[in-house]
This record gives structure tokens, sequence and C-alpha cells, in this order.
């Protein structure tokens, strides 16, 4: 069994691992968003009523919900490649099922199935932080995780095309071919990572996970269909409680549970996920209100009366934007921590939508509210992927991403079930058809404006982590080099010296950091004066072990406080001489 940890990459990446990862996130994103276009013609182009015709997008959230979680806890079990490759296989048999059908049943089947892909997100982000040196993993990251409103948003102009011009079809053709071409590229360019966490897999608990989250999915996203007061969508709810709670007991007695809630629990963690669920709630509102004013005729007095290919091109810079920020991210991280990017990124997306409710007049004010927003949500989801990594041990990376990529779903759900409900409820008659009001577009506005200054607090409340150092150069030639070189970085932590019996500092010792579930939470060499710096991932007691070639091993416990200064600790090897 192999762990990693955050400081040292278990393989080697080329250059171009990071773009086709991307680009797997990409297509999978894509999914969410393909058939935004013909979402009111769906009825028809089914053969069936508008509430069954929902299922086919609600169908693709569920299954994407439910597989998030599960594929992270498997990728960290048995190769976090392996299974994403499996996701996108899965993706593309869903995405013909589509495509050769306009019978809902089977369309619904095919819908399920391109949404199990949603699990390749944390995927990615995991084999990049087994992968990649630190000095190119937080780009990498906040374009893995970017990649989901970048697909979101670059789908919505290309899918209007397609529909607006050929079969409906075609929209799933293009995404098999588009999954088809992600798992080449994995196969030929991503290496697998050697990291595993151990355990076997829970099915218990897989399965306790999967029927809460359907339970509670199922009346946020369909309450406006049967009333969110009636028996069955309150019945859903306690049932989700209900399971969800037994769920969580048994995940506590489990000693190798699908989701560690001891870890979830941490504050760092806890204020991360949460803070999630509002960045989603922010992100899909301006996909739900602009492409409706950018079509809506002029006639109603405030549409914008453009076509669906022009309202998707006018929302595009939305997802452009979220990918050119990864950049931008990285290098306002190594300056201030991503706490801080991640705060900044949401005061922009309050700033986006606040101005946003004076820029509903024409086409080209959507432009620049997409721009502002899309520039805010790709600091915040850049900055999630970062903080979850630095709180959890390695080889929890999948599982705590999946969990977390959850958390923006179950966010966008919300956001889809309240603003279709506001929508619905203050829409005005005209010729026999319910179309949605500026008054309730801005009350839209006004929600996400909230529900961002909800994570902005949960935000500030977040544990300070030490500022990185800036403008590393890690010219080691080997990963023990480039181990001595990053020890002298570390701010917090523990730090000290690896002494012989005699007081003379041990050069390359191996100091390994262990926390109090008995994991690997970290591992350093010592420097040639014999110094060691070890980051630790939250505050709590640890064990450092030491050892050296000609000394006997040593085990010393310590407690770190959670503060930015780092605990000092000498590390005295016993006297007596082992074979090495």
């Amino acid at each position: 069994m192999t762990h990693t940890t955050p400081d040292h990459p278990t393989r080697k990446a080329g250059g171009a691992v990071v773009p086709v990862l991307a680009f797997a996130g990409i297509v999978v994103a894509v999914m969410q968003t393909l058939l935004v276009p013909v979402i009111k013609d769906l009825p028809q182009l089914l053969g069936t009523e508008p509430s069954n015709a929902t299922w086919v997008l609600t169908s693709t959230l569920l299954s994407g919900a439910v597989a998030t979680p599960i594929m992270g806890r498997l990728g960290d079990l048995y190769g976090k490649r392996r299974m994403l490759i499996l996701s996108l296989s899965v993706m593309v048999a869903g995405a013909l099922v589509s495509a050769v059908t306009s019978q809902l049943l089977l369309m619904i089947v095919g819908r399920t199935l391109q949404g199990f892909a949603m699990g390749a997100i944390p995927l990615g982000i995991g084999l990049m932080r087994d992968m990649l040196p630190r000095e190119r993993l937080a780009s990498a990251m906040a374009l893995m995780s970017s990649s989901i409103g970048v697909g979101g948003g670059l789908a919505l102009p290309a899918a209007a095309l397609v529909a607006q011009h050929t079969d409906w079809h075609a929209l799933f053709y293009g995404a098999a071919g588009l999954g088809v071409l992600a798992i080449g590229l994995t196969l030929l360019v991503v290496p697998e990572s050697p990291a595993r966490a151990k355990g076997s897999f829970d099915y218990p608990g897989a399965a306790g996970l999967s029927a809460g989250l359907v339970l509670l999915l199922l009346p946020i996203t369909k309450g406006s269909d049967w009333g969110w007061a009636s028996g069955t969508t309150l019945g859903l709810f306690g049932g989700a409680l209900a399971v969800l709670l037994l769920w969580g007991a048994f995940e506590l007695r489990t000693p190798a549970p699908l989701v560690d809630l001891r870890t979830t629990a941490r504050r760092e963690v806890l204020l991360t996920n949460l803070a999630s669920i509002m960045v989603g709630v922010s992100f899909y509102v301006v996909s739900l209100v602009l492409p409706q004013l950018l079509q809506l005729p002029a006639a109603t007095g405030y549409g914008l009366g453009q076509s669906m290919v022009v309202a998707g091109l006018c929302v595009a810079p939305l997802g452009l934007t979220m990918m050119f920020t990864a950049p931008v991210y990285a290098r306002l991280s190594a300056r201030y921590g991503p706490r801080t990017t991640l705060i900044i990124g949401m005061l922009v997306i309050a700033i986006g939508y606040a101005g946003g409710l004076g820029l509903m007049d024409a086409a080209w004010q959507t432009i620049i509210t997409s721009v502002v927003l899309g520039a805010g949500i790709g600091l915040a989801y850049s900055s999630l992927p970062a903080l979850i990594v630095g709180a959890v041990p390695a080889s929890e990376t999948g599982a705590a991403n999946g969990l977390n990529t959850l958390m923006r779903s179950i966010g966008t759900s919300v956001s889809s079930a309240v603003i279709g409900m506001v929508l619905a409820n203050t829409a005005q008659d005209m010729g026999g058809v319910a179309v949605p009001t500026m008054h309730g577009f801005r009350v839209s506005f006004l929600i996400a404006t909230a529900a961002v200054l909800a994570g902005l607090a949960l935000a500030v409340f977040l544990p300070r982590t030490p500022r990185p150092a800036q403008h590393t150069q890690l010219r080691a030639s080997s990963e023990e080099d480039a181990a001595l070189e990053r020890a002298q970085e570390v701010l917090g932590g523990f730090r000290g010296r690896v002494l012989d019996a005699s007081g003379a500092p041990v050069a390359r010792a191996k100091v390994t950091l262990i926390d109090r579930r008995g994991r690997q939470a970290g591992t350093t060499l010592s420097a040639p004066d014999g110094s060691y710096a070890l980051a630790v991932p939250t505050e709590g007691p640890y064990v450092l072990a030491a050892r050296a070639a000609g000394h006997g091993p040593l085990a010393s416990s310590a407690t770190h406080t959670g503060d930015e200064r780092p605990v000092e600790l000498d590390l005295p090897l016993p006297g007596e001489t082992v074979t090495a």
C-alpha cells in the first residue's frame, strides 16, 4: 500500500497531463447543459407531458450526485485513472443510447448513464495531486475544478448551434465522440497513480448514501411540480433525513468508510463544503436567467429578442472567463492562500450579481455580467479543491473531492428548484403562455447575491493557513533533493533537527509524520545540517518517526495547536548502530 503526501508526487507527469485531464472534466460537464437549448421542446420531441420530460434532466443530476463520492472512493482504493476511464466509458454508452431513441424511458436511461461521469472531476483532481510537483499543482487543480463551469458555459452556444440547424440527436453523437476522444487521450498521456487507500469498498455505505441522496434531491428538483407542502415532497424529505442519519451512524462505526465523517467534520473541511453549496447556488442562477432573458421576444417590453445561438454566445464568456482565471488563481493563492482567494472570488460574484440587476437592458450588458461572474466563480471554484487537499490525507483525496463536488451539485439542484419556483410564481400570462417577468429575474439575482454572501460569511471563518513561500525554485534533479529544498519553505507544522547521540546533525534522515489514526500525513528528509520541516493537515496529536542509516529508529509524540507558528522539536536518534 502506498500513501502520497501533498509535497511529493508519486510519479512524474508529462506536460500534457493537465490539459488532458481538464479536457475530460470539460467533456463531463457538457452533459449538464447539453439539453438546455431544447428544454422547452422536450415534451414535443419525446411525445410526453412536460412533467415527465423533466426527468430527462433530473435523472442526470441524480446519477451524478450518487456517482461522484462513490467513484472518488473507488479511485482511492483501486486507481484513479482506471475509474476515470470507467466513468467516461459509461458516459459514452449513455450518450449513444440517447442518440438512437426518442422514447422517454430509454432517454432517461441514457441520461442517467451520462450523469455517472461526474465522478471524473474529483478523480482528475486526485491524479493531479498524486503526480504534479507543488509549483504546478495550484493552477492545475484550479483548471480542473473550473472545468465544471467551463464545460457548461461553452456547451450552451455549441449545443444551440447544433440544435438549431440539425436533428437534436446529433447533440448526443457529438458528446459520445468527445467522450471517446477523452478516453483515448487519457490512455495515451495520463499514467496511473500508485497511491492507494486502506481497506475495502464500503458497499452498505454506498447504498445508504445513494438512497439518502435520491430521497433528498428528488423533492428538491420536483417539489415545484408536486407541491412543496404535498405528502410526497414532505415524506421524501423525512425519509432522506432518517436514511442519512442512519447512514452517518453506520459510517462512524465502519473501519474503512465510504466517507470519513470525522475528517469531514473538521472545521476547514466542513466550512469549505458548506461554502461550496453556496457557490453552486450562485453559479446556476446565471445559467437559468440570462438565456431566458436573451431569448424572450422584445414585445414583452424587457425581452432582448435574440436567437438561441446568440443567447448561447452571450453566456459563453462565463465559461471562458472561468478557464482563464486558473493562472490568476495560482498567483493569488501562492501569495495569499486559497482561503483568501475564495473570499475574493465570492466578493466578485456578489458584485457581479448586484451590478447585473441594472444590466438587463441589452445583449452587450449580459456579456459584462457573464464576464464578471465567470471571474468570481472561477476563483471560488479553483479555491475549493486546494482547501480540501490541504485538509485531508493524500489517500482520501478522491473521496474528499468527490464529496466536495457533490456539495456543489446539491447547490445547483437547490438553485434550480428555488429559481424555477420564483420564475413560475412571478410569471405573467401572454396569449395563454406563462412568461417569466423582469421582476422574477431580479429576484433570482437577489437570491444569488444572498447565497454568495452566506458563503462569504462561511469562508471568513475558515482557519488561516500558512502563506506559501514565494518565488520557489526547485532545481533538484531528484525527488529527495527536492524534498530537502521544500523542507526549508514550511512555515507551520513541526520543525527541528535530527541529531545523533553526541548532538551532531544527521543528514538525510527520513522523518515521517503519523496522525492520530495511524496514517502517514507527511514525510521528508533532513537537510545537511540535520534540519527538517513538516506541514500538518490539521491541528491535533501526531507522532514523528525518524530513521537514518547507522542509527536506531525514534518515535516522538507531539501536538500541534493549529496556529501558523511551527512546533520546535529536535529528534535525537539512539546511539546504537543498526544495520541499514
